[in-house]
């Protein structure tokens, strides 16, 4: 699977860039002359905040509209989407591979998951998110318990669906012939065919939970201000697009964003594309 994947260039340049993004991201604050992200910075010509810095060799990023410095608070907010992003998609594999396998396999099961998954399914994300956020008190425990509670659904389809597929074949019906327990072949025999849709999700789970993450922060429910985000920039930034000299605070968030999410689409799919049994045949 490894040698497969590495063959495709575009796929392997994504995977350096998110490592070496991921890396920078958490040692930025040890590396020398880094500023603080919710430091308030004063020109001391003036002696007042520093607004709207643009960037120089002092300020690589420039500052935000109250002083703050703009690089970093990015690498500050991409720890904290990433760690949303990890944590939901961690969550919907584990949650997903189980009971998709379960609901697949184990026929009894099949009529009140069914049920449990189409009252569930019918509520729309958004609807979800909303309440949770409105409800409680927006935090980052409150946001990642909210994209937890439908999450896993999409990832329970899809395995439960392939499993279904090949629950029957000759190979899964000789084991159950011989005595072979229900986890053994669920774990020898069906879940090896998943890798390519698990490591698929996973991927895409990782940019949606920020998108979404940015989507609450834009109409008001997202994190604190305080707690510095991909969403928040982003919200900071579309206030200011419209000042031709100002549109760095949304440039410099919305490129990181983006590199983020075409990075890991691209990758779950090559990796997907690599993994499926299928493809070597």
């Amino acid at each position: 699977t490894w040698h497969v994947f590495i063959q495709n260039r575009v796929a392997l340049f994504c995977l350096i860039l998110v490592s070496l993004l991921v890396v920078f991201t958490i040692i930025q604050p040890y590396l020398p002359n880094q500023k603080s992200p919710t430091k308030i910075y004063i020109d001391e010509k003036t002696n007042m905040q520093l607004r709207n810095h643009p960037p120089d060799s002092e300020f690589w990023f420039g500052t935000n509209s109250i002083g703050q410095d703009l690089w970093a608070r990015i690498w500050s907010g991409t720890r904290t989407s990433l760690f949303i992003g990890l944590v939901v998609a961690i969550w919907e594999a584990v949650v997903g591979i189980i009971v998709g396998a379960l609901w697949g396999y184990v026929r009894v099961l099949d009529r009140p998951i069914t049920e449990i998954y189409n009252v569930l399914d019918n509520i729309p994300v958004t609807i979800v998110l909303i309440l949770m956020t409105y409800i409680l008190r927006p935090s980052l425990t409150t946001i990642i318990i909210a994209m937890c509670i439908t999450g896993w659904l999409g990832m329970a389809r899809f395995v439960r669906n392939l499993i279904v597929i090949i629950r029957d074949r000759e190979y899964n019906l000789a084991s159950r012939c011989l005595g072979t327990p229900t986890r053994r072949i669920i774990t020898r025999n069906l879940l090896p065919y998943l890798v390519s849709v698990i490591m698929l999700r996973m991927a895409l789970a990782i940019p949606a939970a920020i998108g979404y993450e940015v989507f609450l922060t834009y109409i008001g429910l997202g994190l604190p201000v305080s707690i510095p985000s991909l969403g928040n920039l982003i919200n900071e930034g579309r206030a200011l697009m419209m000042v031709p000299s100002l549109r760095y605070q949304l440039i410099f968030p919305a490129a990181v964003l983006s590199m983020i999410t075409i990075s890991f689409y691209v990758m779950g799919n090559a990796f997907a594309d690599a993994a499926d049994p299928r493809n070597h045949v």
